[in-house]
């Protein structure tokens, strides 16, 4: 530590001062024996301690001196009236060893290097740095880099040296910890996703049971009014003719009986070997209403080779009979479509006489892919005693599916019926 003297800080020394000593006069000058001797003050001499010794301990540090503060001093260099109790502390004190509160020596307890001699200034060599600047300069010269970089450099390598000397087991610890974190970071995206996809799954399920829902609603609504509609052409619009009246009359007289704007066709032979009948006939009742798919009803005159009927026929659609939109087997077991039918032409058959046949697939006929049906398509036959004379009738139902397949609308099948008696 330097202490200014007592005149220099009284007189206010300012740096632009000419009289302002330098760092390095501010200290005793030490003699070549290692003790420190009073300056004179800066104005009195020259003030330079140029080819003087000066000596200071390892760490650099120069010891308190004074400054020619005006007191007298006496050849040891202290003040008046002051002395040292024996020539040991004597030297310890001017060779910078602690000493007790009595004085005595303590470098037993702490010793102290002795003092290293610094050289010897000269005028040509530039004046010494104190030790704590000298180190402070070469800190700034070491060309080790300064600044916003610097301070982050070092912080990368703090972090890496602290790393560094981390136990092996603490780094496995973190290691693993990160996979931990990583593995449960996945799965809680693998859940996120899932329950996304559940929850759109669901909407679709959901929204799939609405839409069903709404087309079977839609569906018993159209069958509904397909009801409505057949039973609407479900009322009876025509009349089965007497066929057994028009047996053994001639063609005319047949058109005569069966009026209804009955309009025969044109007649086509018959060369069937034991058939009876030669000609047939088709007569069309135009007066009755037509249907839209199986036309106008018809009777058919089978004629022998003296030109009498000895076969009548007919057919007509089953809507315009009145039995609407049945199915194949509910017209012919429930509706007995075929008993009425023969009935109203003159032939009374017992109800339940007309058996259809168990198997359904006996009267079916099937698409290529084996489960769309086609065609169903039945016959039958019987005799009966009409004014004590057996006569024999036979009857064909039939429901044809193609047009019902195409337009895949059921109500759209041609369901046809056929009834014959002969003489």
């Amino acid at each position: 530590m330097v202490r200014r003297s007592k005149r220099n800080r009284d007189a206010g020394i300012s740096a632009d001062d000419g009289n302002a000593m330098g760092l390095t006069e501010a200290f005793h000058p030490v003699s070549a024996d290692g003790f420190t001797t009073a300056m004179p003050p800066v104005d009195e001499g020259d003030g330079s301690i140029i080819g003087e010794d000066i000596v200071v301990d390892e760490e650099g540090v120069f010891e308190e001196v004074d400054l020619g503060d005006g007191e007298v001093l006496d050849d040891e260099g202290l003040a008046a009236g002051e002395s040292f109790p024996d020539e040991a502390v004597f030297e310890d004190f001017y060779a910078g060893r602690p000493l007790d509160a009595d004085g005595a020596d303590a470098a037993d307890a702490s010793p102290v290097p002795d003092a290293v001699s610094l050289g010897v200034v000269t005028a040509d060599v530039a004046p010494t740095k104190p030790a704590s600047k000298a180190a402070h300069g070469a800190k700034k010269g070491d060309g080790a880099s300064r600044g916003r970089h610097a301070k982050h450099a070092s912080e990368m390598n703090e972090k890496a040296r602290k790393k560094a000397e981390l136990p092996e087991y603490m780094r496995k610890s973190r290691r693993m910890r990160r996979i931990l974190i990583v593995v449960i970071i996945l799965l809680v995206l693998i859940l996120a996703a899932m329950v996304y996809f559940g929850v759109q799954l669901y909407k679709e399920a959901s929204s799939s049971a609405v839409q069903q829902a709404l087309s079977s609603e839609q569906e018993v609504a159209a069958i509904a009014s397909e009801d409505a509609t057949d039973s609407a052409d479900a009322a009876k619009v025509t009349t089965v003719p007497d066929l057994v009246s028009l047996l053994g009359h001639t063609q005319q007289e047949a058109i005569d009986i069966l009026q209804h704007g009955a309009t025969a066709a044109e007649p086509r032979a018959v060369n069937e070997e034991g058939n009876p009948i030669k000609s047939e006939v088709r007569v069309a009742l135009t007066a009755e209403p037509a249907d839209s798919r199986t036309g106008t009803p018809t009777v058919y005159l089978g004629l022998d080779a003296d030109g009498k009927i000895i076969q009548a026929g007919y057919s007509t659609s089953t809507s315009s009979l009145g039995y609407g939109s049945l199915s194949f087997a509910d017209a012919v077991r429930t509706e007995h479509i075929i008993e009425k039918t023969l009935a109203e032409a003159g032939v009374s058959v017992p109800e339940g006489a007309v058996e259809l046949p168990e198997d359904a697939e006996s009267y079916t006929s099937f698409d290529t892919d084996g489960t769309t049906r086609t065609k169903e398509y039945c016959s039958f036959n019987g005799e009966v005693d009409i004014d004590g004379a057996p006569h024999a009738w036979s009857a064909v139902l039939s429901y044809d599916y193609s047009m019902a397949n195409a337009s895949d609308n059921l109500a759209d099948t041609v369901r046809t019926i056929f009834i014959y008696v002969n003489s």
